[in-house]
């Protein structure tokens, strides 16, 4: 799942959010004298098959009042529609709040996150090997306007998952297309012109039950069941892109109320959710703003200053120059949120065909510096990555590329500029995100270490999210880059989606363009392994691909800082998704 933040996307500063980011979550929130804190790693969750609705309360949470969420420098979802949901941001809005799928997440006494059903009674019956679930839809699961919500539209919001074309940077063209019967070679019901997805066999309902049968044994389905992908749709007319994207029918505790993308979102109650029929979600606010692409020294001053306005508000950063006040001052309401996140920068492996120049990159980064200027935390919510696998991911092995941590270290480039032959200044080309301040500043440092490192920069500034650029592969921006960037946290706490979407051959996600025979054959082949040597196998192949090709650069590990105002209830953060936790925050009244 990508972070949103399009400065932490191009220089690997600040997480933006794809959406199902697993693992769990850590609350170190200090006391009025502040907190000694150290990175967390995120650590697998647990799953309770039998949670029923409604949610357990939480102590002391009374009903009422807006919440407003400030997010700096992001910019927010491109678009509401469920099926296309693949980032931190989007994800953790509308999963929390707005849109129900086949199982989702809790959050235990320790804050780690517990799989539980959703829409679905359980979490699944798998067949011996796998390669066909069972899910049987509740019955009592609704929509805004008050109609139940069936078994046939979950399959066929399934169904719209296989449309790459329609939706193609959404989570089913990596996990649908690949593991669901038949997914391959059917284009989706948009683009197949096949409205009630009648030429696609993969998914059957008999009553309330739902199988889909796969194409490869895929033990995992219950977690991929908490993307809002596998969650149903309005048959017909009434969900087509891209106009349901701009307003979609709420079936969770909350409904669009307004949506301006890139600026606002605002949540009013469903008075037609039931909590008996969730396991997991509140209803405690009567409404929450998001506002999207806040300044951040803007928020910071709000968030610190206990004004009307910080009271009953959250920011999902904090920056790194006002960390130290913050620690002291905010206590539990300064929230530490662990995630299995990397951030990478990708040097387009068809262009910069030299291994050496690559590592000259990993080299010439001023990681630090580069934290620092993008307002994050070095040791607290940044250190050095030396993998694609995050720390806490059964599996993941403490190699080294280079036999040590590679750090900022300009002659080492030099060097290795020098070795591969290449002209010097070496050029690249990169964008950045130039409508956050912060995003500005991380690229001013990117550049200075490039720069007495042997590179020239030409970068580019652009104005919509930089993703929007490097998926394109027909954009004119895009076709003049040989350096671009992704912030990944896992889809659930396996190896399985770490390295397949950052690193397989065609995937979405791939913006480094690396495709080898037979790494993508490896990748398939784990899948056919005993589920106990699938772990090992993915870390086995992390140190393969790493050591040998070094074809994506690992710049940090991420945790995240949330910061809550003195009067929203509950400060927490979910850990399967990396964000605040908002199915269960309330105003204190």
């Amino acid at each position: 799942m990508k972070r949103n933040k399009p400065l932490a996307l191009v220089a690997g500063a600040a997480l933006l959010t794809l959406a199902a980011c697993g693992g769990g979550s850590s609350d170190d929130g200090g006391t009025g004298s502040g907190s000694d804190r150290e990175f967390g790693d995120q650590e697998g969750g647990t799953k309770d098959a039998e949670r029923q609705g409604p949610a357990a309360d939480v102590e002391g949470a009374t009903p009422g009042g807006t919440i407003t969420v400030y997010l700096p420098g992001d910019p927010g979802p491109d678009s509401l529609d469920p099926t296309g949901g693949w980032s931190v941001t989007g994800n953790s809005i509308q999963q929390a709040l707005t849109s129900r799928s086949l199982t989702q997440y809790a959050r235990d006494e320790e804050g780690q996150p517990v799989l539980i059903p959703d829409l679905a009674t359980d979490l699944g019956t798998p067949n011996e090997d796998y390669t066909e679930w069972t899910f049987t839809i509740r019955e009592d699961a609704t929509w805004e306007d008050g109609k139940p919500v069936t078994a046939e539209e979950v399959a066929f919001g399934i169904c719209r998952s296989l449309d790459s074309e329609a939706f193609p940077s959404g989570p089913g063209t990596e996990y649908s297309k690949h593991y669901f019967a038949g997914a391959e070679e059917y284009e989706g019901p948009y683009t197949s012109k096949d409205p009630k997805c009648e030429n696609w066999d993969g998914v059957s309902v008999d009553g309330q039950d739902i199988t889909i049968k796969m194409s490869v044994p895929f033990p995992d389905m219950d977690y991929w069941g908490a993307f809002m992908a596998m969650g149903p749709a309005p048959l017909g007319n009434a969900s087509k892109p891209p106009n349901y994207g701009t307003q979609p029918l709420a079936n969770g505790p909350y409904k669009v109320d307004s949506y301006k993308p890139n600026e606002e979102l605002v949540l009013v109650k469903n008075d037609q959710w039931s909590a008996d029929s969730d396991p997991g979600r509140h209803q405690y606010a009567d409404s929450f703003v998001f506002k999207f692409n806040q300044d951040q020294a803007k928020v910071d001053e709000i968030m610190l200053s206990d004004n009307a306005d910080s009271q009953t508000a959250v920011s999902t950063s904090l920056g790194s120059d006002k960390y130290n006040d913050a620690n002291g001052q905010l206590g539990e309401r300064l929230v530490q949120q662990t995630s299995q996140c990397v951030s990478t920068l990708t040097p387009d492996y068809t262009q910069i065909t030299d291994i050496n120049i690559r590592k000259a990159l990993a080299y010439a980064y001023p990681y630090e510096d580069v934290w620092i200027a993008g307002g994050e935390v070095p040791g607290v919510t940044r250190v050095p990555a030396n993998s694609v696998m995050p720390p806490g991911m059964a599996g993941k092995k403490d190699f080294q590329v280079d036999g040590e941590q590679i750090t900022y270290d300009p002659e080492k480039a030099k060097a290795l500029l020098e070795e591969s032959g290449a002209e010097m200044p070496y050029p690249i080309t990169m964008v950045y995100y130039e409508v956050d301040p912060l995003a500005k500043a991380t690229q001013d440092q990117i550049t200075k270490g490039f720069e007495a490192s042997g590179f020239k920069v030409k970068a580019i500034p652009v104005q919509e999210s930089p993703y929007n650029i490097w998926l394109d592969p027909d954009n004119k921006v895009n076709k003049q880059l040989n350096l671009r960037g992704v912030n990944w946290c896992s889809d659930w706490p396996a190896g399985s989606t770490m390295l397949p979407p950052l690193l397989k051959g065609g995937a979405v996600y791939n913006t480094a363009l690396f495709d080898e025979p037979s790494v993508n054959d490896e990748m398939d082949n784990i899948n056919t392994l005993p589920l106990e040597d699938q772990a090992a196998a993915w870390g086995d192949l992390d140190e393969k691909i790493m050591t040998e090709y070094f074809p994506i650069i690992p710049t940090a590990f991420r945790n995240d800082l949330f910061v809550f105002g003195t009067k929203v209830g509950n400060p927490t953060g979910d850990g399967s998704i990396g964000a605040p936790n908002y199915k269960d925050l309330y105003v204190m009244q």
